[in-house]
């Protein structure tokens, strides 16, 4: 394993944090405090408690999964597109950096931003309603898989995107609604019989109900399934990567 060579990536990716640090920490900040205010204050107002739980500290858990999920993405995909735009990918593929490196380095930038990112929101959160984390261990569990697995999904949008318009698509318009249709906001156990079974076939539900049940000890599908989908999202992923890397998917041509 080359450390020199993951650890050069890894601080490049990192510095481009810090040198946009507006955009990366701030703005996603900024936008759950007014969600906090929006769906805590106004709705808030009006659906006091679901499961003995303030729905202010409720939706505590969506909106740092709905941040997690949008940035792990956006952060993945674009650090390994960058290079294919700019053509030094053929510098990195042609150095002395296996391709679990490569990956290694890129996704473990993307995912360390995205789990700085959750905790400040965590911190930004505790400030608008009181949190009690139940099961702490497992909410850093939930938040690092979470983070790995969805560095490594935009790792493969990067990958498959040939334009930027194409980095934007699966993010807007897939993995956002799938996340606001995930119980981020809601329990499933308010909808109407068939709509929770149609909840079900969406694989955010269960990211989003485990990482709510390691705050309040509740959850929309027991934990054990929401542990099993993660890892098996995790799986899909490390599958299609090394199916990218051996064939050379749009990094050779």
């Amino acid at each position: 394993m080359n450390i020199y060579a993951i650890r050069a990536i890894y601080l490049f990716e990192m510095a481009r944090t810090w040198r946009t640090l507006m955009q990366s920490i701030v703005s996603p900040v900024i936008s759950t405090s007014l969600y906090f205010v929006v769906f805590g204050s106004a709705i808030g107002s009006r659906i006091t408690e679901i499961d003995g739980v303030s729905y202010g500290a409720f939706i505590v858990p969506g909106l740092i999964m709905l941040s997690l999920l949008t940035q792990s993405i956006a952060n993945a995909s674009f650090g390994i597109y960058f290079p294919r735009f700019v053509g030094t990918i053929f510098e990195l593929l042609s150095a002395p950096v296996s391709y679990v490196e490569i990956v290694v380095s890129y996704v473990g930038a993307a995912a360390t931003k995205s789990i700085i990112l959750g905790l400040i929101i965590l911190a930004t959160a505790a400030l608008f309603v009181p949190l009690h984390i139940q099961h702490p261990f497992w909410m850093l569990t939930f938040l690092i898989l979470t983070a790995v697995t969805f560095s490594l999904f935009g790792f493969i949008i990067g990958i498959w995107a040939d334009s930027f318009e194409r980095l934007q698509i699966i993010p807007l318009l897939v993995i956002t609604p799938l996340t606001f249709l995930g119980g981020s906001f809601y329990s499933i156990d308010m909808l109407p019989p068939l709509w929770q079974k149609i909840s079900l076939l969406n694989p955010v539900l269960y990211l989003v109900s485990g990482f709510r049940w390691s705050f309040f000890g509740k959850g929309d599908v027991s934990v054990e399934i929401s542990i099993a989908a993660i890892f098996a999202c995790l799986g899909i992923c490390l599958a299609i990567i090394a199916w990218i890397f051996k064939t050379g998917y749009r990094l050779k041509t």
